[in-house]
């Protein structure tokens, strides 16, 4: 079975090309994170949900054109890498676009299923391509079945939008963490997801170029992608020379992202955008985490505020106090 979907966005063709292919552009409507080496032959692996990741060949290319996906997801073992066809193309529409997407080799449950999807996707896109800004996406910052590793993809997804709307007036401001303005916090988050990654045996790669939130995206999605393939049930290196759980250590990586994304939205006067299940997850790895690093990496719990919400609730376990309104 095959499932068409069409979409007239209110901009060039160049430009609807790169919504649909371009990692950080991607990321505003589709996805958590993005690799993408689009050329015929080259590959793509796209973590659309927390713990959900299509990946596959990029079968053709017309630069402004056609894209044409080999689709499926990884660890699935109904519809896996390559193992059905995405042909997305993009057409002149007045002064406008026609995107047409057509998902091809998909049994009648399967195609059901990502006409859903497809369905969540392509208005997110339209309303990006029309307004400048899909806003939060609920299916990636409020994910089910979580681990450390799914909820490090949702923490990222909460913080992305907010390293988004962060000005160069912001860069100078007091964050939360009393030793650090927000471009001082920026540049200790990327050396944490370097440190993190290194943990789990990867070489982490700050790219130090394009903007704040593709740097920190692309930085974690190394040290995500890391820890993905750590058997948590071993141990890691730990400081010093140590060894310790690699459950323990991987917890670390989505209470550094949750935290931070706390901070920059303090900071900057931001919603954040963040479910109460991930904050009730990330509160117990707190209690196992936070009381031993006191003092170092955590100050002592604070009393929130009255009303506070959960996450708010977090932040003051972990010594941070919130920045008045």
């Amino acid at each position: 079975m095959s499932y068409t979907k069409t979409a007239v966005l209110p901009v060039t063709p160049d430009e609807a090309f790169a919504l649909i292919t371009e990692p950080e552009r991607l990321r505003r409507w589709q996805t958590v994170s993005a690799v993408v080496d689009l050329r015929a032959g080259g590959g793509y692996r796209w973590t659309v949900t927390p713990g959900n990741v299509a990946a596959g060949t990029v079968r053709e290319v017309e630069p402004g054109k056609r894209v044409v996906l080999g689709w499926g997801w990884e660890g699935s073992p109904d519809l896996a890498p390559d193992a059905s066809t995405v042909t997305i193309t993009v057409e002149p529409d007045g002064s406008g676009s026609l995107v047409t997407l057509v998902h091809e080799g998909l049994t009648e449950e399967q195609a059901a299923m990502h006409a859903e999807g497809w369905n969540h996707y392509v208005a997110r896109l339209e309303k990006l391509a029309t307004t400048g800004d899909a806003g939060p996406d609920e299916w990636a910052f409020a994910p089910e079945n979580l681990t450390p590793v799914t909820a490090a993809e949702a923490a990222l997804a909460v913080l992305q939008p907010v390293l988004r709307n962060l000005t160069n007036d912001d860069r100078p401001k007091q964050t939360p963490c009393s030793e650090f303005t927000a471009h001082e916090l920026a540049e200790h988050l990327m050396g944490s997801l370097v440190q993190l990654g290194a943990m789990a045996g990867a070489t982490v790669v700050n790219p130090e170029a394009g903007s704040l939130e593709n740097r920190v995206s692309v930085t974690a999605d190394q040290a995500i992608t890391a820890w993905r393939a750590v058997d948590l049930d071993g141990v890691v290196p730990g400081p010093g020379g140590s060894e310790m759980p690699a459950s323990f250590a991987a917890s670390i990586l989505p209470l550094e992202l949750a935290l931070h994304a706390w901070d920059f939205a303090q900071t900057s006067g931001q919603q954040l955008h963040i479910s109460d299940e991930l904050v009730g997850y990330l509160h117990g790895i707190a209690e196992t985490v936070v009381p031993g690093a006191r003092g170092r990496s955590f100050a002592d719990e604070v009393s929130p505020a009255d009303g506070a919400d959960p996450m708010d609730r977090l932040a003051a376990f972990s010594g941070r106090t919130a920045i008045a309104a």
